[in-house]
């Protein structure tokens, strides 16, 4: 008796058939090509969010710069991405620059140095939008750097 359960035992214990492997390998691939476009759109949407908070970052640092020196008449942006300053130019007073650093990737820019119809843009490298913009107001433009 105890032959037989052990035959019977022994004759079930030999693994995954061919069809059982090909089924789980199917599974996987199909589950992969859902996952990963996902992830890739997942990061794009990421690098889009670090450009609008920099953006929202960089219009306070302008600010900033304009409180310090109210009787300017426009603004500039110095130095290279990621390390950006921004000065208040016209004007009889003198500010302190602000000192703005940017998330990896993006680009910060001021299209117009009046304050009448001051814009900074902001470009990022892989995004799904790539290009925003915002005037003094807050207002995010998006799919272009200059408002």
């Amino acid at each position: 008796m105890m032959a037989r359960i052990r035959k019977a035992m022994n004759e079930k214990d030999q693994g995954f058939t061919l069809v059982e492997l090909l089924v789980v390998i199917i599974i996987i691939g199909i589950l992969a090509a859902i996952a990963i476009p996902v992830y890739l759109d997942q990061q794009k949407k990421a690098k889009d969010s670090a450009a609008k908070t920099d953006l929202g970052n960089a219009r306070i640092a302008v600010a900033s710069v304009l409180t310090e020196a109210p009787d300017a008449t426009g603004v500039t942006v110095g130095g290279t991405a990621p390390a950006y300053t921004f000065t208040a130019t016209g004007g009889a007073g003198t500010a302190a620059p602000e000192d703005f650093q940017a998330s990896p990737g993006v680009t910060i820019t001021i299209t117009s140095t009046s304050l009448d119809d001051l814009c900074i843009g902001a470009h990022v490298d892989g995004g799904k939008v790539e290009d925003f913009s915002t005037n003094m107001s807050g207002e995010i433009f998006s799919g272009s750097t200059t408002c």
